[in-house]
Parts: structure tokens; C-alpha cells; sequence
């Protein structure tokens, strides 16, 4: 056996250097990667409804075959072995555990994360499992969805299922993946699954999701070790005005109570903040919805806040005589002159802010993840946290000699590690970071034609090969410390 070189010390002479004990990791999620969508029992979830609808998916793509992981996660588990990780996101298919929704699990499915779990620990790399990453059975999507509260006590029984089946070998446990996502592009915008173009049930459904999460933290308490770490992780938006204006920070505002503080004001401070409830009544009855100690039960106490982050959030007022047009929404909320796909708030516009852009179009600045863990860390704090996705999309090509140079993804990282190793030398308490995305996959709308990986997928052949960033990246590992992000 050979010994794992020393990583370096924080230290006055080494300040590019992180924790000891930081977790270094990189994620996926299951519709993006497992393919396999019919095998052992697997039902459809709302993804794979959405994805098979025309027009919906570039280049009408769905996640069918995706990356082959199902049959190959041997293969990939070696990979993430190669770059050295910590450990490994990945989140489970509720529809193959239970295809219905309902009911008692599919031994047939849990196999398959049974066996993922014992080969990341044969391989020393430590599991972390994400209960919802979108893909809701679509039997429950025909009963109502999120929307419906009774999806979030059947997602309180998949939890339990999942936990009594991994919890003897998993330690961090994440309840969901960015719930604005699903409630506010799933059910408002309508441009991810289920489709769905309706502001008012796009709220219902936030509100399921954190009454979701909640109980599923419940049952999570109940089934797992002591030692055990749930979290959630937030898709929080750096909400920056275009100007100083009065009329520009009230947009700003409006977005952060329905971008941010519409889960963190109840999974974090118990409660709806005021300001969100009075936006959004002309869309929902709110004291209809929140029964009887639902705020207690999404207050549960979690034991790290997962952060994702990908790029800053800019607004200003929509100009006077301007009149809003919410069918000029964009998916990820922002672009020069797009209008708000965030509920009740027609009237505010996003801008991409000059510089460097990803293949996303997002603008890259690594300051806004520093901001949003600082913000978190004076709000909150003791709470510990963690990164669970930041990466970038770059125009990847394969060159004749087999390799994939990739110097934007590597500058991407770097400017983006060291802004989360100044948090932490400012307070906060950072713990790890996972990557997105371990390879190339299916990118959602976007189909195949958005690279977020350290691996190159070849999808014809499903060869995978190292890109530069995965060499860069294992390095960054080994060492603890960031290198000169080109060098």
C-alpha cells in the first residue's frame, strides 16, 4: 500500500492552501448519467415525460442512454479514484426505488446504489447520497406533483426506504437539490419538468418541498447513525442591483425573498419572512397553505448547508412605460433585457454582467461565492457548509491525439477555489467542495450539447477521457494547496 503524500498547511507562508480535514469531491445526478431508464423496474419520472416531449430538449435529446453509469459505474468509480477524491455526490432515482411513488421499495433498484456505495468505499472515496435531484415518479406528477401536499409525505416515506437501505454505509445524507429549480422552472417558467407554467403552483410547490425536506429530515433522524450528516443544498442567487437606485435595491430585494429566503426563511429561521408573503398574496393564500406546524417541522435542524453556485445574480426595475412580459423568462433567470421567471416579480429585469461568459452564457465571477458564504456565515452562524456543485461549461473538443485541453475550465476553478479558501480565512465554515460534474452528460434542457466535465464523453462510444481540469484538479487534491491556475 502505498502512502498518501502529506497535504499542506494552512499557514502565513502557504495561503493558497486549505484544511486538513477539507472534503474534496466532485457530483452528478442520476437522470444525467445512469441511462438504463427501463431496466430492473424502473418507471418514468417526470424527466423522462418532459424529455420525449418535442421541443422540449435541444436537439430533441432525452436522458435515456445518458452516460451509461447504471452499467459503467464500476469504470467511473476507478475514475474518481484516479483523481483522488474525498467523496462522491450522487443522488438516487426515486423512480427505480419506487416507480409509483409509493409503496414498498424495489430491492431491484436499491441494488444498484447498494453496490455503487461498497465500491466508492472499496476505493476509500466516501459516499454522499442526494435523495431528489428533479426526478420525481411521474405517477406522482399525474396526482399533482409538488403542488400537491401530499407529495411531501410520500417523499418522507422514500426517505426512510433509501436510509434503511444505505444508512449503515452512507454518512452525509442531502434531502433535495435546489428546490427553487424545481418549484420556480418546473411549475412557474415551465422550461425544466414537469413543464408546468402556473406562478401559483410554483409556490404551492416550494412550500411542499420544504415541507418535504422537513419531514424527510425526520425520518432521516430516526433511521441513521448518530454520526450522520443531513443537509439540504441551495441553489442561492448573489442578488446584486444594476445601480444604487432606490427602484434597483427593491428589485434586488424581491428576488432575494423569492430566490433565497423563501427556503432559508423557513428551513433556517422558521419562518416565511414577511416581506415574501406580502409580494406573493396575490398569487397564493399562504396562511391556507402552511398548516399547523409545518414551520416546526422544516425548521428541523440540518447539520450542513450545501451551497450551489455557478454564477451572480443581477437586476434592476423594469424602466417606466416598460410592460412586463413574463414569456421572455429565461431558464436560468438572467440574461441582457430577459424577463423574471421568479414568481410575482414581472416587473424586474436581469442583466449579465460584462467579462468572460461560460458556454452557459453565465458571466464568471468568482466573488459572488465568496459573498453568498460570508452572507450565510453572518446570518447563520455554527452552521457549517459545504459547496456541493460549482463548475463551468466550455466549448470541450477532442483532439486528434486523444487529449482535451481546457484552460477557461481550469481558470474557472481556480478563481472559484480561492474565493471559497478567502471565506474560510474570513470565518466562514466551509468543509468541502464537489465539482460539477464528474464527466460530461446530459445537461437538461440543454441535451448533450453543454460539457460541464472533468471527463470528455465521447457519446457515440461512451469513451471517457481526462481533460486537462481533471489533471489540474487532481493535483489541487493531493497537494491541499491551488497551484497557479494555469500552471
Amino acid at each position: 500500500m502505498t502512502t498518501a503524500p502529506e497535504k499542506a498547511s494552512p499557514t502565513e507562508t502557504s495561503p493558497a492552501a486549505f484544511p486538513a480535514a477539507f472534503l474534496w469531491g466532485a457530483a452528478t445526478a442520476a437522470y444525467q448519467i445512469e441511462g438504463a431508464v427501463d431496466v430492473d423496474g424502473r418507471a418514468p419520472s417526470i424527466w423522462d415525460t418532459f424529455s420525449r416531449t418535442p421541443g422540449r430538449i435541444a436537439g430533441g435529446d432525452t436522458g435515456d442512454r445518458a452516460t451509461e453509469h447504471y452499467h459503467r459505474y464500476r469504470q467511473d468509480v476507478r475514475l474518481m479514484a484516479e483523481l483522488g477524491l474525498g467523496a462522491y455526490r450522487f443522488s438516487v432515482s426515486w423512480s427505480r426505488v419506487q416507480p409509483t411513488g409509493r409503496g414498498p421499495a424495489l430491492e431491484r433498484g436499491l441494488d444498484f446504489y447498494r453496490r455503487l456505495v461498497d465500491e466508492l468505499l472499496e476505493h476509500g472515496i466516501e459516499p454522499a447520497a442526494t435523495l431528489y435531484h428533479w426526478d420525481l415518479p411521474q405517477e406522482l406528477e399525474d396526482a399533482g406533483g409538488w403542488p400537491t401536499r401530499d407529495t411531501a409525505h410520500r417523499f418522507a416515506d422514500y426517505a426512510a426506504l433509501v436510509a434503511d437501505a444505505l444508512g449503515d454505509r452512507v454518512g452525509i445524507w442531502t434531502t433535495l437539490n435546489e428546490p427553487w429549480c424545481s418549484a420556480f422552472l418546473g411549475y412557474g417558467s415551465g422550461v425544466h419538468a414537469p413543464g408546468r407554467t402556473d406562478w401559483a403552483a410554483a409556490l404551492r410547490a416550494a412550500h411542499h418541498l420544504n415541507l418535504g425536506h422537513g419531514l424527510a429530515v425526520g425520518v432521516l433522524r430516526e433511521s441513521l447513525p448518530r454520526n450522520a450528516r443531513i443537509a439540504v443544498s441551495l441553489n442561492l442567487h448573489e442578488v446584486r442591483p444594476l445601480t444604487e437606485s432606490a427602484a434597483d435595491r427593491e428589485a434586488a430585494r424581491r428576488i432575494d425573498a423569492v430566490g433565497n429566503r423563501v427556503f432559508t426563511g423557513p428551513m433556517l429561521d422558521g419562518g416565511y419572512p414577511d416581506d415574501l408573503l406580502a409580494d406573493t398574496k396575490h398569487l397564493v393564500d399562504w396562511p391556507a397553505l402552511v398548516h399547523d406546524g409545518d414551520l416546526a417541522e422544516i425548521a428541523r435542524p440540518i447539520d450542513l448547508l450545501g451551497v450551489n453556485y455557478y454564477t451572480p445574480t443581477v437586476v434592476s426595475a423594469l424602466p417606466d412605460g416598460q410592460a412586463p412580459d413574463a414569456a421572455a423568462a429565461s431558464e436560468a433567470g438572467h440574461g441582457d433585457g430577459a424577463q423574471t421567471p421568479f414568481a410575482g416579480c414581472a416587473d424586474v429585469l436581469f442583466h449579465r454582467a460584462p467579462g468572460p461568459r461560460t458556454a452557459m452564457g453565465w458571466p464568471i465571477d468568482p466573488t459572488g461565492l465568496s459573498d453568498m458564504l460570508l452572507r450565510i456565515h453572518r446570518e447563520h452562524p455554527g452552521l457549517p457548509l459545504m459547496v456541493t456543485e460549482n463548475g463551468a461549461a466550455f466549448e470541450d473538443l477532442l483532439t486528434p491525439q486523444g487529449a482535451v485541453h481546457d484552460p477557461q475550465r481550469i481558470d474557472y476553478l481556480h478563481g472559484h477555489l480561492d474565493a471559497i479558501r478567502r471565506a474560510i480565512a474570513a470565518g466562514a465554515d466551509v468543509r468541502g467542495y464537489f465539482l460539477w460534474s464528474l464527466m460530461d452528460n446530459f445537461e437538461w434542457a440543454y441535451g448533450y450539447g453543454k460539457r460541464f466535465g472533468l471527463y470528455y464523453v465521447d457519446f457515440a462510444t461512451q469513451a471517457r477521457t481526462a481533460k486537462d481540469s481533471a489533471h489540474w484538479y487532481a493535483e489541487v487534491i493531493r497537494r491541499g494547496v491551488l497551484p497557479d491556475p494555469l500552471g
